[in-house]
């Protein structure tokens, strides 16, 4: 008796609002189980606190991930001012911290800053990464305490302005291109704000032409009575996108 290979054939995108405390891949694989498919991948990973827009291939549709991890994409970001951490966000440790007199930034201060982070720009990865040396990711070598030197790299800001402003915390809306790390994006506007700062949250807004507010939610996709009904068909997404080998099988 032949064994039945697991899921179903299934073909198309799902754009997911990914929650915190998740990884990447485990959203995906209990999206992937909810439309019982075969084969799955996903466009670009968020870190598990980080929450939005995670965009889930199925079947054909896995063949865009190479375009889409090309694409721009857009972020709500939460800064917190006063320290630094090793890891540029809120799962580090603090290694560095404004006095304490430290009475927060002003909101001038900050719009002040931020020009020199607009338009193109060199970032350095930083070490709790997932680049690799000699085949290891950094952020192995930065779990022993190891720094290595990293090239800067060339990327886009297309856009930085502040949503919401406290003298501690700003939500910072950024649009960028890929290779952009956000967290280092933070440490930076901290060290020219003079007071160090760090990413607190993080929202994924946009990835490409896909926007957060089509995308569903682990809970409402199993919650709805046809799943399958979230997909995006192939021939329904935009077609320069498409690698011209699934454009000709369309």
């Amino acid at each position: 008796m032949a064994t039945r290979k697991r899921g179903q054939l299934i073909d198309g995108v799902l754009l997911l609002d990914k929650s915190d405390g998740m990884s990447s891949n485990h959203a995906l694989q209990r999206a992937r189980r909810t439309l019982d498919a075969r084969k799955a991948g996903h466009t670009g990973t968020l870190d598990p606190f980080a929450t939005g827009l995670l965009v889930c291939c199925f079947g054909r549709a896995t063949k865009i991930s190479a375009t889409m991890l090309e694409a721009d994409k857009a972020y709500e970001a939460t800064v917190l001012f006063g320290q630094e951490t090793d890891s540029g966000d809120l799962t580090g440790n603090v290694v560095s911290q404004a006095p304490a007199e430290f009475a927060g930034v002003t909101l001038e201060a900050l719009e002040a800053v931020l020009p020199a982070f607009r338009g193109p720009i060199t970032q350095v990865p930083p070490m709790y990464s997932a680049l690799k040396r000699d085949g290891k990711p950094l952020y192995e070598y930065a779990r022993q305490g190891i720094e290595l030197e990293r090239e800067a790299r060339h990327l886009v800001i297309h856009d930085l302005h502040v949503q919401d402003f406290t003298p501690h915390a700003a939500r910072l809306f950024v649009r960028c291109s890929k290779g952009t790390y956000i967290r280092t994006l933070a440490q930076d506007i901290g060290r020219a704000l003079g007071c160090f700062a760090h990413l607190t949250a993080l929202r994924r807004t946009e990835l490409g032409p896909f926007h957060i507010d089509d995308a569903y939610t682990l809970d409402g996709l199993q919650a709805m009575e046809d799943p399958m009904s979230a997909l995006l068909a192939i021939e329904s997404l935009p077609t320069e996108i498409l690698p011209k080998k699934l454009q000709s099988e369309g």
